[in-house]
């Protein structure tokens, strides 16, 4: 999951996913990287999995579930 420090949005996405019983999660924190400030900035929280796709927020239990498949 794409995030940021101090993101009350990604406090809930976090939520979300641990209902969803989502265990192998890595959390990318983008403050620090130009590239991803530039491409998630105003998105995170942002889901992405190792195909490359993306569940931007907002997202519920039943999204994350579809979207993981």
């Amino acid at each position: 999951m794409y995030q940021r420090d101090d993101c009350q949005l990604c406090d809930q996405a976090l939520a979300v996913l641990a209902q969803a019983r989502v265990a192998d999660l890595d959390s990318v924190f983008i403050d620090d990287d130009t590239a991803l400030e530039a491409r998630y900035g105003r998105r995170v929280p942002v889901l992405r999995d190792a195909q490359g796709r993306e569940l931007d927020w907002p997202f519920d239990v039943a999204a994350v579930e579809a979207w993981i498949g």
